[in-house]
């Protein structure tokens, strides 16, 4: 039995959510969002609650189950609260600019990497060496973060490159003479 998937998704005020055969749809504040749910689970709308039940007894059904009532809970926080990544760069020369559509990232290489905004995503830079991605969505959110982190990932000598803020980076000691 999943624990998360036992608990129905709470539709605050403010917020309309549709369910039509598997697919969901939730329309808030912050916009739209639709998740099609796998047919090995149904969903079913009650009052202001949507409940996510397996439709067998399946290995697959089961593990499907709890994964869908997170991603119908994710789409419900996404439009009224959204997400928000952030992301520390450390290093001498390191920093990040954004310029129109395009985040300009100095990383030690011999050119700036231009990374360009997806749609639906909101990059900003505070400081220099501070990047924050927001956005509704939070699969997209992480995928944004993940591939500005993988631009210039954090080496485990000096710690210089892209982390997520909070990340600990485990440092390792240089070849003694």
């Amino acid at each position: 039995m999943s624990r998360i998937g036992k608990k129905p998704v709470v539709v605050p005020a403010g917020v309309t959510a549709k369910v039509d055969g598997q697919l969901v749809s939730v329309k808030g504040a912050k916009g739209t969002l639709e998740f099609l749910v796998p047919d090995d689970v149904s969903v079913v709308q009650q009052d202001n609650a949507i409940k996510v039940d397996p439709r067998n007894d399946t290995k697959r059904a089961r593990a499907l189950w709890g994964t869908s009532r997170a991603r119908v809970n994710n789409l419900v926080i996404g439009v009224t609260s959204g997400f928000e990544k952030k992301l520390e760069i450390t290093g001498v020369g390191y920093r990040a600019a954004v310029q129109g559509k395009v985040l300009q990232l100095a990383l030690g290489y011999s050119h700036d990497v231009n990374y360009p905004i997806p749609n639906g995503i909101n990059i900003v830079t505070p400081k220099p060496t501070e990047i924050t991605i927001s956005g509704v969505d939070k699969q997209q959110v992480g995928q944004v973060a993940a591939e500005i982190r993988a631009l210039r990932g954090p080496e485990p000598y000096k710690g210089k490159g892209v982390k997520y803020a909070g990340e600990f980076i485990f440092r390792k000691e240089g070849k003694k003479k």
